[in-house]
């Protein structure tokens, strides 16, 4: 199914708990000497203390942002490399991560498109093959971009008859894209690029171009810290220069809107989907490509308010197939007929208990992807939304893909979960019969670990569901082991099983680790997300402290030995109930965190945020924010977890300010004798497109930081408990 509208925000792996008997020595660190000012505002008839603003600056243009950033990471570094266990996380997590892995392949002219990575490859290179059985021809490898692996090939489209490639280029891990094409046939790329390109989708409209969003060029100097306004979509023609673009659709009167273009597999219609924040709220216009010599790029609403979510299936015609929230908060499918006398919304698929993610067209037949407890589902219903069946998905795990096309039966999907890495599909639902595709080989047994999913209860009385994985090894001797906790809790965000090379190299040293899905995300629908927002952001920190509590008190975690780790939102998340419960924790990573909920919404991406934050400069929303905002909330006098901070020079969607300044507070402040560090990553991002190296080297330094302090001590006996012969991870 295709998806519409922004995709802010992403989230990352781990975090920790309670007393430094294992740091000894290494917990007397000399911090670097951080200049604090003397900036106090009055907000709301508070005044608000801001001594390190200055961190703020772009590290880029900034030389003394730019000494402080060097000095803390050398006196980080030298810490890191020093901890016992550093290198041989580092080795297994390359181990973990050296398997040959695809992506899930898109069909285009009767050629498959699919991208690949050997193992250790810094990037995934991209291939083509005509049939199924042909043989593959590279046609993008991105690691020959830059010589430190961190320019990335993002999202990649195929021309409707497969000519051409219209792909996107992340460079240091920004946000900000740059567009090409490439003939398929001769491997030759075009003249044709874009730039400016930002949270954009790729849509071809026949063979002649394609349409794109993008926003006004920034001013000199601001292209990583100025806020994001003014998103428009144009058409750019095969052959011709960007400033020859045809402008699409744009709101010069409502500058905060943004705007994203899907075109349906036919080439018929074009859907321009408008959003004004991170709320799945939208208003969807429709363009007839076949009126467009007559009409231009003519706009007509089809769905007005900024009420609901509204997620494209398909279009065939001048039919159109969604799925929608509207009256119904955990989703159902819908479908109009443009051409209908009277034009109306029209129920195939009622709303149901689980919820409805995504589904799309495939053959003569819909193929619904169902999420129930943050585990996957599938069912095969008909066009009409008559009964078909449920497609078999073994263990608790995550399904994604089954785009196909109206017409042709075949599709192919993916199927991970914590323990196992993602097994390719290909399912022809002419004949009912699936095929594996690629299914990877592992240094392990994927059966010697073991995912189950428990409930505890949160401070409210809230039933909150909790994945936790351990190795047999570990469930079988009912003892407390230093766990690892991660939790997101925001934007709508499900966070469901996957597989991760780092999680793995814990659980196989003898660590637990579990996945709490708070309430601020999209795991039971609209409810959910609203019980964990704005003025209800706390019950997010009260559910992720009570995942601790339970883990502790049921005996999976050691006393003294649990983690906890986030990103961004995530990386809030961590320095809010690190301020709130500091004594529940040994170990804390907060990873490119919004960390100063004061004055969030002043970079880049920020304004949006405020669907789920609030404004600062609403006096309600301002007094929820300054009771958890982690900069200032900082407990002087308590004894704090080892605290690991990470962020990364390029990060333009949270600002690496946001952890400079929390860092600096923290190292300014009387926490106790446990370490309290920030790991700055250069020629990186938010997270997307970082290459293997670096991903192994940051996956290393953490593990070895946590296991530092939960007291995880690796084994050669724990390692061989583990381990087995190359398998395939099959579900």
């Amino acid at each position: 199914m295709k998806t519409s509208g922004l995709q802010v925000l992403a989230a990352l792996l781990l975090s920790g708990a309670a007393t430094p008997i294992w740091a000894g020595p290494m917990s007397d660190i000399s911090y670097p000497q951080t200049r604090r000012d003397t900036v106090v505002e009055t907000q709301f008839g508070e005044a608000i203390a801001d001594p390190y603003r200055w961190l703020e600056d772009d590290v880029r243009h900034s030389s003394e942002v730019a000494d402080w950033v060097s000095r803390e990471n050398a006196v980080t570094e030298d810490y890191l490399t020093a901890l016992p266990q550093r290198a041989q996380f580092q080795r297994r997590i390359r181990a973990f991560m050296d398997y040959e892995r695809f992506g899930i392949p898109v069909k285009a002219g009767g050629s498959y498109f699919y991208t690949r990575n050997t193992g250790l490859q810094n990037q995934a290179q991209l291939f083509v093959r005509k049939g199924l059985d042909g043989k593959p021809r590279l046609l993008l490898d991105p690691n020959a971009w830059a010589k430190d692996g961190a320019t990335a090939l993002d999202s990649w489209e195929p021309s409707q008859k497969g000519r051409y490639l219209l792909y996107s280029v992340q460079d240091g891990g920004s946000d900000w894209r740059i567009l090409r094409v490439i003939d398929v046939k001769t491997g030759e790329p075009l003249q044709d690029e874009v730039r400016w390109a930002k949270f954009t989708g790729l849509s071809w409209v026949g063979e002649e171009g394609f349409l794109y969003s993008r926003f006004p060029e920034p001013k000199e100097g601001a292209a990583f810290q100025s806020l994001n306004y003014n998103q428009a979509v144009y058409f750019h023609r095969i052959g011709t220069a960007q400033d020859a673009d045809e402008l699409v659709y744009a709101t010069p009167d409502a500058p905060d809107r943004g705007h994203v273009a899907d075109v349906t597999q036919d080439g018929r219609l074009a859907l321009i989907t408008s959003h004004v924040g991170t709320d799945a709220r939208y208003e969807v216009r429709v363009i007839d490509l076949d009126k467009r010599k007559r009409d231009g790029w003519k706009a007509v609403p089809l769905v007005s308010g900024f009420t609901n979510d509204w997620k494209l299936v398909e279009g065939a015609g001048r039919k159109l197939w969604y799925v929608t929230n509207r009256n119904a908060p955990r989703y159902r499918l819908v479908g109009i007929d443009l051409d209908a006398p009277k034009a109306e919304w029209t129920e195939i698929v009622a709303e149901r208990e689980d919820i409805l993610e995504r589904a799309g067209i495939v053959g003569d037949r819909l193929v619904l992807n169902y999420m129930r407890d943050a585990a996957s589902h599938a069912e095969i219903l008909a066009l009409d939304g008559s009964v078909g069946k449920t497609l078999s998905l073994n263990g608790i795990g995550t399904a994604s893909g089954f785009r196909g096309r109206p017409g042709d039966p075949e599709t192919f999907y993916a199927f991970t979960s914590f323990n196992c890495p993602a097994s390719i599909y290909r399912m022809d639902l002419a004949t009912g019969v699936t095929t594996p595709f690629a299914t990877p080989k592992m240094c392990y047994d994927p059966g010697a670990y073991v995912v189950e999913q428990r409930f505890f209860t949160s401070k409210d009385g809230t039933r909150v569901p909790m994945f936790i994985v351990r190795s047999r090894v570990v469930a079988k001797a009912k003892q407390p082991v230093p766990t690892l906790l991660y939790g997101y809790g925001g934007f709508d965000v499900s966070l469901t099983p996957g597989f991760s090379a780092t999680r793995m190299a814990w659980l196989e040293a003898g660590g637990a680790f579990a996945l709490a899905n708070l309430r601020g995300g999209g795991e039971y629908g609209r409810e959910w997300h609203d019980a964990g927002r704005r003025q209800n952001k706390q019950n997010v920190f009260d559910d992720f402290i009570a995942a601790g509590e339970f883990l502790v008190n049921e005996g999976i975690a050691k006393k003294d030995g649990l983690a906890i780790q986030g990103g961004s939102n995530g990386g809030l998340l961590v320095g809010a109930v690190v301020n709130q419960r500091p004594d529940l924790f040994a170990a804390a990573v907060a990873q490119v965190g919004v960390m100063d909920m004061l004055r969030f919404d002043r970079f880049t991406a920020g304004r949006y945020w405020t669907d789920d934050y609030g404004r600062p400069d609403r006096e309600d929303d301002f007094k929820v924010l300054r009771a958890y905002s982690p900069y200032h909330n900082i407990r002087e006098g308590a004894q704090y977890p080892a605290i690991l901070v990470t962020t990364a020079d390029t990060d333009d969607r949270v600002v690496p300010g946001h952890s400079f300044k929390y860092t600096a507070a923290l190292q300014h402040a009387n926490l106790g004798a446990r370490p309290r560090l920030i790991r700055i990553e250069t020629r990186a991002g938010h997270g997307s497109g970082k290459p293997t190296d670096k991903a192994i080297e940051e996956g290393a330094d953490i593990l070895a930081f946590v296991a530092q302090w939960t007291g995880l001590r690796l084994s050669a006996e724990a390692s061989v408990a583990q381990a087995g012969e190359p398998t395939a991870a099959t579900p």
